[in-house]
């Protein structure tokens, strides 16, 4: 029988599109692959980016399943949680769901071998560890920030306190960074909540409860972080990114992109008006599945966008539509597929877009899974980060992979299309353009055949393929006791 590989992700769709790349990738190595979640998603009403409860579907050379964890609160009518209920919701259900999701499958003949998680789900590991089933994580995040979380733990006093907020955070492989800097749960105001708790817990899992730690990125792009991590823990940190739709088209909400909704074309739709455009000269603009920047800044985007005199595609979520200002939505309703006046959809093919010949720069929000898509795509970025992560990825986009700008916040119309046009056509456009071609070809290179991230994907297929169910363990420990007296496997 072949291992069975069970993910466990945190129900919003940054999170669950990375973890089923993954899943992907495993299940076409061999394996069984069991893709699991809370159907009903933080911010954005019901995912609607993963197939039904029992699809099935062959992948290379094993399956890849999708069977969602009993939710007594879930009555189908698709309510949207706010992405704090929402984790206060699955952390007080999903322990024991997921315990009797785990002997289900041992009783449908199909035992879980391996546990994969996400961030925001701890207790998917805790709940494994005890039922004797081995894990690994899926970070989602870069690695430094991985690193900035991980001594954040361990030396609390190394970083700045609401009394002391100017103290500048310096961390083995990482630049000097300063307060606003940082991940939000690393700061004074945030680390004591739910987020940064659960955060705390996870990473705290690490050398207590997993072994190997999975990253979404790849080694060249942090080999500083990485080299320097690895050096303060034994845990396997491995790199096995960029997770990637096949042929960077991921079809169903890139990145942190909603997925579209049933029956729109907005596919077809996009890529025919990207294919009108002339080469490198549209500015694409999404800010992810949950930032909302406001009805000011609203404006202003759609005002500098305006004000930069290229054709612009800006994906609107429907919540935010209102926000824009009528004249532009108008201008973009009647605008043809060779106009240069922009396009508004509430959602679009992120990586296939990024990938057009069409698009010359992306100002986004900083999320991790847009980021390894506009490296990958070899896109020049203006970052405007809001949350989390992203102040940390906005610096090191600048700073260390120097592939665009950070677009001062608040914005207006000025700023952004002086943003726009210091990465497009200004002084430093073509170096920045070339840097960002030298990651995508890095990136490639990363996950091609015999590349650093698939190299460490096959060690952990490798590793996963050595372990039992645990009842074949407790099965074989018997059957080398009878034989040899007593024993206490781990691996076979």
């Amino acid at each position: 029988m072949e291992p069975h590989v069970l993910l466990v992700s945190f129900p919003m769709q940054g999170h669950v599109n990375p973890l089923l790349r993954l899943g992907r990738r495993l299940a076409a190595t061999g394996l069984l692959v069991t893709f699991t979640t809370v159907r009903l998603a933080a911010g954005g009403g019901r995912l609607r980016d993963v197939p039904e409860d029992g699809a099935c579907a062959d992948v290379g050379l094993g399956r890849l399943r999708f069977e969602y964890l009993r939710d007594d609160d879930d009555d189908g009518d698709g309510d949207e949680l706010s992405p704090n209920d929402m984790l206060s919701h699955v952390t007080a259900v999903g322990p024991s769901a997921l315990a009797e999701f785990i002997d289900g499958q041992a009783d449908a003949g199909r035992p879980v071998t391996f546990v994969v998680n996400n961030i925001f789900v701890p207790w998917a590991l805790d709940v494994a560890a005890g039922m004797g089933i081995p894990c690994a994580m899926l970070w989602i995040q870069p690695c430094s920030v991985l690193s900035i979380y991980y001594h954040f733990y361990e030396s609390p006093e190394a970083f700045p306190t609401a009394a002391d907020p100017d103290v500048p955070v310096e961390l083995p492989g990482l630049p000097v960074m300063a307060m606003d800097e940082l991940p939000f749960m690393v700061r004074p105001e945030y680390a004591q909540c739910l987020w940064g708790d659960t955060l705390r817990a996870q990473v705290g899992a690490i050398q207590r409860t997993v072994s190997w730690v999975l990253v979404n990125s790849f080694y060249d792009l942090e080999r500083s972080a990485v080299d320097a991590l690895r050096a303060h823990t034994t845990v396997k940190l491995a790199p096995i990114g960029p997770l990637l739709e096949h042929g960077h088209d991921n079809g169903g909400g890139g990145g942190d992109t909603p997925a579209p909704p049933l029956g729109a074309d907005d596919n077809d739709r996009c890529v025919a008006w990207l294919d009108a455009q002339p080469p490198r000269s549209v500015v694409y603009v999404a800010f992810g599945s949950l930032v909302n920047i406001g009805r000011d800044e609203t404006a202003a985007v759609a005002e500098g966008l305006v004000a930069t005199g290229r054709p612009f595609l800006w994906v609107v979520r429907d919540d935010s539509r209102d926000l824009v200002p009528e004249a532009v939505l108008a201008a973009c309703r009647g605008a043809g597929a060779g106009d240069k006046a922009g396009k508004i959809t509430a959602w679009c093919p992120q990586g296939r877009v990024l990938a057009h010949g069409a698009v010359g720069c992306f100002v986004t929000h900083c999320g991790w899974n847009s980021i390894m898509e506009a490296l990958a795509a070899g896109v020049p970025v203006v970052g405007y980060p809001w949350w989390s992560d992203q102040f940390a990825n906005a610096k090191f986009l600048v700073e260390d992979y120097k592939v665009g700008v950070r677009l001062p916040a608040p914005v207006t119309g000025g700023e952004l299309r002086a943003c726009v046009d210091r990465v497009m056509s200004g002084p430093e456009a073509a170096v920045i353009r070339k840097r960002a071609m030298h990651w995508k070809h890095e990136a490639a290179a990363a996950v091609a055949d015999g590349g650093s991230s698939d190299r460490s994907l096959q060690d952990f297929v490798d590793h996963v393929r050595r372990y039992k169910a645990p009842e074949e363990l407790a099965r074989l420990a018997q059957d080398i006791q009878i034989m040899n007296g007593p024993v206490n496997p781990v691996l076979v």
